[in-house]
């Protein structure tokens, strides 16, 4: 059969009995396509752009770059965003950690800083993107790096942007919160910033969020991200406390931190 007399299926008969392509396929490689398409054209964008920016202001334009291109992502990968209290404005905001669309997620509803372990800056698209928003990468084997990132939270405090940690250190199944480390918290002792506590939860209609949506354990990137794209939607729920100045050294506030997490999970 030549390409001429091959039967094609349109994206609404895609579903019907007898279709060559299911809808799931057509709408996952659309999402492939849009996603990458549109990725390289934003980067192109930030690069352009920043040359033209202050260099006071250019934190907050990569912030509010990563911001328009999260609300995209979402839109495009079907993850519905609903919000408990209001996302703070600035100062630092911590919160548990699943998977990195976390970061879409929080990104999509304010511009703001990520701090991020090393590896993901390593990570295809999502580590030229994160390089791209202004993301503050640590190297949490490493004390000096970790004293580096302080300062460089600091800085993008000062800005008046809000800062994210996830201080657990790394993502997990969801079916806890694990031990907030405490090393990164010495901005909010040393600046006596006020600090918020989040929550980023996920629902599937069909399919395992500990499995298919959290990011954890030895999964592997790619193959993890195209069976997302075959999900018709994900449903993200984030809350928020609000923000105040914590009182004592960092690892009383890690802990005060955990605990007004979990509550907030419940």
């Amino acid at each position: 059969m030549n390409a001429s007399s091959a039967p094609v299926a349109s994206i609404g008969d895609a579903g019907r009995p007898g279709s060559r392509i299911p809808a799931a396929t057509l709408l996952a490689a659309w999402r492939a396509f849009a996603v990458v398409f549109f990725s390289a054209c934003a980067l192109a964008e930030i690069i352009a752009v920043i040359l033209f920016v202050r260099r006071e202001r250019r934190l907050a334009a990569r912030s509010e770059w990563l911001h328009r291109w999260c609300r995209f992502a979402c839109r495009v990968l079907g993850i519905r965003v609903t919000t408990h209290g209001a996302m703070p404005r600035s100062g630092l905001l911590v919160c548990n950690h699943l998977s990195y669309l976390d970061i879409i997620v929080l990104s999509s509803i304010r511009p703001c800083i990520f701090v991020a372990k090393r590896d993901v800056a390593g990570w295809p698209l999502f580590g030229w993107l994160a390089h791209a928003a202004g993301t503050i990468f640590v190297d949490r084997q490493r004390p000096l790096a970790t004293a580096f990132a302080v300062n460089r939270i600091h800085a993008a405090i000062a800005t008046g942007l809000p800062v994210v940690l996830f201080p657990e250190g790394t993502s997990s199944d969801g079916s806890t919160v694990l031990p907030f480390k405490s090393s990164l918290l010495e901005s909010a002792v040393q600046l006596h910033c006020p600090v918020a506590a989040g929550t980023v939860g996920y629902a599937l209609d069909h399919g395992s969020v500990a499995d298919e949506v959290c990011y954890w354990r030895d999964m592997t990137l790619v193959p993890h991200l195209l069976n997302l794209f075959f999900k018709r939607e994900i449903c993200s729920k984030c809350s928020f406390s609000y923000p105040k100045i914590r009182v004592g050294n960092r690892k009383e506030i890690a802990r005060a931190l955990r605990d007004e997490v979990v509550s907030m999970r419940l």
